[in-house]
Parts: structure tokens; sequence; C-alpha cells
């Protein structure tokens, strides 16, 4: 079941009843996609942390093994991380208030939580890059399991500006996840 569907069966009675008056179905609905959104970002967010974690640790493993030529290169793949996890607890919400100047309707609602489920897919494929690099820690490997996490965070960076977009009103496509 989906995160959207959870909320929406655990509404109260009142919610529920109020569902029920024409006009205020929407709104309730609207609002329980917000909060799915808020949620479904937060765990993006914590997901992405636990990447940047992992590759910070890297990188003081680097630094007391000596080989300190590759905690640069991984660096712009831990600021790209950040940048992302930051970018990603800090934007709007699927939702734009009655007098907001940024209107966010159903359908975009629902494309909006589409984008950030593909993120959760990214945070998976971001682990896996992780722990190429852990793996090929000495080896010949490692400069290109480094680049690998680095295009992945910079992927993530893209696919959220398409989100942002989305929210402005251009025509961002629907996300992929990868």
């Amino acid at each position: 079941m989906d995160l959207f569907q959870k909320i929406t069966d655990s509404r109260n009675l009142l919610e529920k009843i109020g569902a029920m008056i024409p006009g205020f179905k929407g709104y309730v609905d609207r609002n329980a996609r917000r909060d799915a959104d808020k949620m479904l970002r937060e765990t993006v967010a914590t997901r992405f942390e636990q990447q940047w974690s992992r590759v910070s640790e890297l990188q003081r493993q680097m630094i007391a093994d000596g080989t300190i030529e590759s905690v640069d290169t991984l660096e712009a793949a831990a600021v790209k991380l950040r940048t992302f996890i930051d970018r990603v607890r800090t934007a709007p919400y699927g939702y734009a208030g009655f007098f907001d100047a940024v209107k966010v309707n159903e359908p975009e609602l629902v494309r909006l939580y589409q984008f950030d489920a593909a993120l959760l897919d990214r945070a998976v494929q971001l682990a896996s890059a992780v722990d190429n690099v852990s793996a090929s820690s000495g080896t010949d490997g490692l400069p290109a399991a480094i680049r690998n996490v680095t295009t992945l965070a910079q992927d993530a960076l893209d696919a959220f500006q398409l989100r942002s977009e989305l929210i402005l009103g251009t025509d961002a496509p629907a996300p992929a996840s990868q």
C-alpha cells in the first residue's frame, strides 16, 4: 500500500464525514497528498543522508590509508549529495495554498509524488555504488567507482530540479528511476 493510501485510510471520523461534503473531499485529499509528499521527501533525504555519511566515512578511511588523491575526487560526490539532501528537505511541499502564487493541482500532486518515489529508487542505486567504492578501495577500479557515485549524485540533483520545474508549471517529463 502506498504512503498516500495509508494517510487517506487513517483519517479521523470528522475528516471522513467532511469528505462527503461536495468540494471538501478534494481539499482533504490534497492535504493528505501534501502530507504524503512531505513524509516521502523526508524519507528520501534520510536515505541519501545515510549514503552521504558513508561517503564521508570512506573519505576518512582514505585519509587514514594515505590515499589522499581519492579524497578530493570523492569530495565532489559528497558536495553534490549534501546539496541534494538540503534541497529535498527545504523544497516546497507538493501543494500550494489558496492564496499562493503557484497553484499545484491534483494531477501535478500525483506527478510530484511519482518524482519523489523515483528518488527512493535512486537512493538504492547510490547505496550500491557506495558499496562499490568501498570494495574498490586500493584497486585500479576505484576512480571509476567514485565517478559513478558522483554521476548518481548529479543525476539526483537533476531529477529534483525537474520536480521544481513541475511545481513552477513548466512542462517537466515524468520521472524515470534508473
